[in-house]
């Protein structure tokens, strides 16, 4: 349920990245903070556009670099978790039309519109709940109470706390602390979203 569309050659004229940006657990990037702000600074500019569609923006996360070409992975789904690859289609061209205009990275990179797929990553507050009762693993930036993973089934959220239940009992994570989600593929989860998958 992915398309993808190559970008132009590098662009002359490269727009630098906001200095000291802070993201949210929906942004995340692997190559350190200046693709971390290019990251949060794509988000803010496709997702009120892909919302005015009807598609809610899970993750936008960029990659690469070092002598590997840039991927630009755009994770979006429909409120009711649905995401064909028509709507892959339609956020896509949006997408890639916004950026050819504000061209906020700078660089060439390889453009990724998806589905957040079933071992989804969990990235705003109102997924933990969402999901509760299907298995999880959680990273936190920072070890607490000597450690950082946690996986168990998923309780679902006091007020800002992420509560899941693992091995060692049930544990409550500050969701500002979590540094990466997502969820463990389980024959419930696939029964789960297989209507959803159905439609694809």
């Amino acid at each position: 349920m992915k398309r993808s569309a190559r970008r132009r050659d590098d662009r002359e004229k490269k727009r630098a990245a906001t200095a000291g940006r802070t993201t949210d657990a929906g942004t995340d990037a692997g190559t350190g903070s200046i693709d971390t702000a290019q990251a949060a600074a794509v988000s803010d500019l496709i997702t009120p556009a892909l919302e005015d569609l009807g598609f809610d923006v899970v993750r936008v996360q960029l990659s690469g670099g070092r002598g590997v070409k840039l991927k630009l992975q755009v994770l979006a789904e429909r409120p009711d978790g649905s995401m064909t690859v028509a709507d892959c289609a339609k956020a896509s061209r949006t997408v890639s039309t916004l950026l050819d205009v504000e061209d906020p990275i700078g660089k060439a990179y390889l453009l990724e519109v998806a589905s957040p797929g079933i071992d989804r990553p969990l990235t705003r507050l109102k997924d933990f709940s969402r999901w509760a009762g299907f298995e999880a693993r959680v990273e936190l930036i920072a070890p607490r109470e000597g450690q950082r993973r946690f996986s168990g089934p998923l309780v679902g959220v006091e007020g800002q706390e992420v509560v899941i239940d693992t091995q060692e009992g049930r544990k409550h994570l500050p969701f500002a602390e979590i540094a990466k989600a997502k969820l463990i593929m389980t024959e419930a989860l696939l029964k789960r979203t297989a209507p959803s998958r159905s439609e694809t």
